[in-house]
C-alpha cells in the first residue's frame, strides 16, 4: 500500500448528476473525516435534521439491481456502490459522503467522476496508522447459480470476476484484478454499469433505471452493442461487476488482506459474502499496517510538519 497510515480527504469536492434508477438530481460532496470514521454517508436536504449513518454490512437494506443505505428509519441512499469503490479503490480510508438526494449520482455509468473529485479534494495521511481485515479462512456463500468466496490473501485485495449472461453479446467473460490505486484508476474505474434492452420493459415497471440512458449505460441488444462510441474496454462489463465488488466490499469498514472469487454475482452475493465472514468472528482478525519510514520532504521541515502527514492525491495513469 501507498500509505501506512490512515488516510482522509484534504478538502471538499462536489460532484451533481442524476440517480440511474430514481432519475432524481442530487448533489455528492466528499469531504474530510477522523481517524477511524471509515465511511460515513450524511443526506441532507430533509425537512428535519440531516440523517447520518456509517457505512457497514448492516447498513445495507437492499440489494436489488443496487446498493441501498439505511437504518431502522428507511433509506437514507441509494446506489451507493459507485462512490465506495472510488474511495477504497484511491485508497482513501475515512471521509464523509453529503448527498442532498435519494440516490447516489450516476455520472457517466462508472467512478470516474468519483476519482476526479478525489483527486481535486487530495489525500492527507493521518496520525493513525491503517487497519486492515485480514480474512483467515475462506467464507463461502452460494445463491442459486451464483457463487462468492472470500479466502485469505495477505498481499492485499485482489478481485476474482466472472460472469455468464445468456445475452451472446456479452457472454462469459472473466478478470482478475490486484487492486492499488494505479490499478483502481487504470483498469476498471472508467467501467460502465450496463444492461440489455429487453430487460428496460421489467426494470421500468419495477421502479428501476429510470435515469438510466446511453450516456450512462452500456446497451446491448441481442445481436450487438447499441452505444455509438464503443466500448471502453473489450470486457467492460465484468471489470464493472468488479468495480461494484470493490464497492460492495468496502462496506467491511476497512481495507480487506483477501481474494474475493465471485461467479454470476451481483450487489447480492457481495453482501451475503461480506456478512458471512462478519458473522464468523474466527474467519478474521484486524491487523495494522507496518510503519513505513521516509525521508521528510523539505516543505514539511520548514513547515514543522510531522513527516508523512500530508500526501497529494494519486496522479494520473501515464504509462
Amino acid at each position: 500500500m501507498k500509505f501506512s497510515r490512515q488516510t482522509t480527504l484534504w478538502s471538499q469536492a462536489t460532484v451533481t448528476g442524476v440517480g440511474v434508477h430514481s432519475g432524481l438530481p442530487a448533489s455528492v460532496t466528499l469531504g474530510p473525516a477522523p481517524v477511524d470514521a471509515g465511511f460515513i454517508f450524511v443526506r441532507t436536504g430533509l425537512e428535519g435534521p440531516d440523517r447520518e449513518i456509517q457505512a457497514s454490512p448492516k447498513s445495507v437494506i437492499a440489494t436489488a439491481f443496487a446498493t441501498v443505505i439505511g437504518d431502522r428509519d428507511g433509506p437514507l441512499v441509494s446506489t451507493a456502490e459507485h462512490v465506495l469503490a472510488a474511495l477504497r479503490g484511491m485508497g482513501v480510508d475515512n471521509a464523509t459522503i453529503e448527498i442532498d438526494g435519494p440516490e447516489m449520482p450516476i455520472m457517466d455509468g462508472s467512478a470516474s467522476a468519483f476519482v476526479a473529485a478525489i483527486d481535486q479534494a487530495g489525500i492527507v495521511e493521518q496520525a493513525a496508522r491503517r487497519r486492515f481485515i485480514q480474512v483467515l479462512k475462506p467464507v463461502q456463500v452460494s445463491i442459486g447459480d451464483s457463487f462468492g468466496e472470500l479466502r485469505p490473501h495477505a498481499a492485499g485485495f485482489r478481485a476474482e470476476i466472472e460472469i455468464d449472461f445468456a445475452n451472446p453479446v456479452i457472454g462469459h467473460q472473466s478478470y482478475v484484478l490486484d487492486l492499488n490505486p494505479q490499478s483502481f484508476r487504470r483498469d476498471i474505474a472508467r467501467a460502465r454499469t450496463f444492461g440489455c434492452m429487453n430487460d428496460v420493459a421489467r426494470l421500468w415497471s419495477e421502479g428501476f433505471a429510470r435515469g438510466a440512458s446511453m450516456e450512462n449505460s452500456v446497451v446491448f441488444d441481442d445481436t450487438r452493442l447499441l452505444n455509438t462510441e464503443g466500448l471502453r474496454y473489450s470486457d467492460e462489463c465484468v471489470r464493472h461487476k468488479a468495480l461494484d465488488a470493490v464497492g460492495d466490499l468496502a462496506l467491511a469498514g476497512l481495507p480487506l488482506l483477501a481474494a474475493y472469487k465471485s461467479i454470476r454475482g451481483g450487489h447480492k452475493l457481495n453482501h451475503a459474502v461480506l456478512s458471512a465472514l462478519m458473522a464468523d468472528r474466527s474467519a478474521w482478525k484486524i491487523v495494522e499496517a507496518e510503519p513505513a519510514t521516509r525521508r521528510r520532504a523539505p516543505a514539511e521541515i520548514a513547515s514543522g510538519m510531522l513527516g508523512g502527514m500530508i500526501a497529494p492525491a494519486f496522479g494520473p495513469d501515464v504509462s
